[in-house]
């Protein structure tokens, strides 16, 4: 999971982390009874407070649910469609459930040393993992590429500043790396249109991250 810093925090204990606000986090675990979350920075693993981040909501995310429960929403939907839970066997890792059409498939997701994977290629973040096999079949024995879930063909209506954003051109937003910014249109590739800080303009959309309700 990732997730993006509210506010900027400095450590001051063993094991914490230090991170300035707008920067992206993994969040490795995170526990119900705790103010804080393991996550990785650049590398480093620590703690950060949980106050102070948000996770980036993704469609395909579903967090604790059960091998049952994945089975029941993805049951008879298009071979491919897809979600991603905490694992129930090992707390702390994750598991791919897949709908073959007929039958739901899980997959293992395995950690160490801040790499994620399933068979031989390995990945930084689920998310580079989830990227990876929607043009790579998850599958061994037939062609099974991963699919959006239904909930995720909802259009965003939030983006996250990954960078700041200052061109010259008046007609273009201004924005800085953390901002939240409203989006007003997306139906141009190379140019979004949004709203932030009170005003309204343009913006190259390779700027931002979608945020999905």
């Amino acid at each position: 999971m990732e997730a993006v810093a509210l506010f900027s925090f400095t450590a001051s204990g063993a094991g914490e982390l230090s991170f300035q606000k707008g920067d992206i986090i993994k969040v490795t675990e995170m526990e119900d009874d705790s103010c804080w979350v393991s996550a990785e920075i650049q590398g480093q693993r620590g703690y950060v407070p949980e106050n102070y981040i948000s996770l980036l909501p993704y469609p395909w995310f579903a967090g604790r649910v059960s091998r049952l429960e994945a089975e029941e929403r993805l049951h008879r939907q298009d071979v491919g469609v897809f979600l991603v839970r905490e694992s129930e066997s090992a707390p702390g890792d994750f598991s791919v459930s897949v709908s073959y059409g007929k039958r739901v498939e899980h997959f293992r997701v395995l950690e160490g040393g801040g790499q994620y994977c399933i068979w031989g290629e390995s990945f930084r973040s689920l998310n580079r993992l989830v990227d990876f096999y929607r043009a790579h079949s998850i599958a061994v024995e037939k062609v099974v590429c991963l699919r959006d879930p239904p909930s995720a063909l909802q259009k965003p209506r939030l983006a996250h500043a990954l960078r700041d954003y200052t061109p010259p051109q008046t007609a273009h937003l201004h924005f800085l790396r953390g901002d939240l910014i409203d989006l007003l249109d997306c139906s141009d590739s190379r140019a979004w249109r949004g709203r932030c800080r009170g005003r309204v303009g343009i913006f190259p959309p390779e700027y931002v991250q979608p945020l999905y309700h």
